[in-house]
């Protein structure tokens, strides 16, 4: 069998956006064993409590629930081991700088498969206060009201 080409999403943080600003994303590379990548593909991942820091030069997902493969009996992994991430220096040095800086971290929104690779896209963020939130929700709201009456006005016409 011959490697998939394209992106296949595979698991997403929808509530990063909503809890955070994403100031920057970048593309890495993900180091996994056999059985995570097998759950992986099967869509059994967890971003939601996942979290990223830079460690000596090398960054590492943290928190990140990869459940056990259902068939991997005496191979599988422990689901919360930390994940190591690829990148090259200039990213990592990069990153170094946007998480020293008050209040930004790195959080993770995504892990897709790319030409048969596992890929995770991180983002240098920075959380949202309350008041941002309801903002967001309120203009959003707002948005879904003119769409509706946009929709309605076409259809009487």
């Amino acid at each position: 069998m011959g490697k998939q080409k394209g992106i296949k999403p595979v698991v997403d943080n929808r509530k990063a956006r909503h809890n955070y600003h994403v100031k920057e994303s970048f593309e890495a590379g993900l180091v996994l064993v056999g059985t995570e990548v097998k759950s992986l593909r099967m869509g059994k991942g967890n971003l939601q409590d996942a979290y990223a820091t830079v460690k000596g030069g090398e960054v590492w997902v943290n928190n990140f629930h990869i459940s056990p493969y259902d068939k991997g009996n005496r191979f599988n992994h422990d689901p919360l081991r930390p994940k190591k991430l690829l990148l090259n220096r200039r990213e990592i040095n990069h990153l170094l700088g946007m998480q020293k800086e008050k209040g930004c971290t790195l959080i993770p929104l995504k892990i897709y498969f790319k030409n048969g690779r596992a890929k995770m896209e991180i983002a240098v963020a920075v959380g949202k206060k309350l008041y941002d939130k309801r903002e967001d929700i309120a203009s959003r709201d707002a948005k879904r009201d003119i769409d509706r009456a946009v929709k309605e006005r076409s259809r009487m016409n």
